[in-house]
């Protein structure tokens, strides 16, 4: 596993305050995915109600409050496959 993937599942798991309602997958471009079911967050690359894509920069510009999701996803720096309503709850947790 990538040593982008294990930053990634700390940083998610500390900002992840409950549970999400629903299965997230994070896929970061060239390093793997991350999945958020319930109140858990692992490395993984299963089914999800939601899918975010991105590249390593953008993620990790998310990750640290330097980017807001929802300008991300307006810019085009951030795709969405699945539950709008999903992400959107996914953006609040993170932004």
């Amino acid at each position: 596993m990538s040593q982008v993937i294990d930053a990634a599942v700390a940083a998610l798991a500390a900002k992840l305050t409950g549970p999400l309602g629903g299965v997230a997958k994070f896929v970061i471009e060239g390093e793997g995915a991350v999945m958020i079911d319930g109140e858990t967050v692992r490395a993984g690359d299963d089914p999800a109600d939601v899918t975010l894509t991105a590249n390593t920069e953008t993620f990790r510009a998310i990750l640290d409050g330097d980017l807001n999701p929802t300008t991300a996803f307006m810019t085009g720096r951030l795709s969405v496959d699945g539950s709008m309503g999903l992400a959107m709850k996914l953006g609040s947790v993170l932004g």
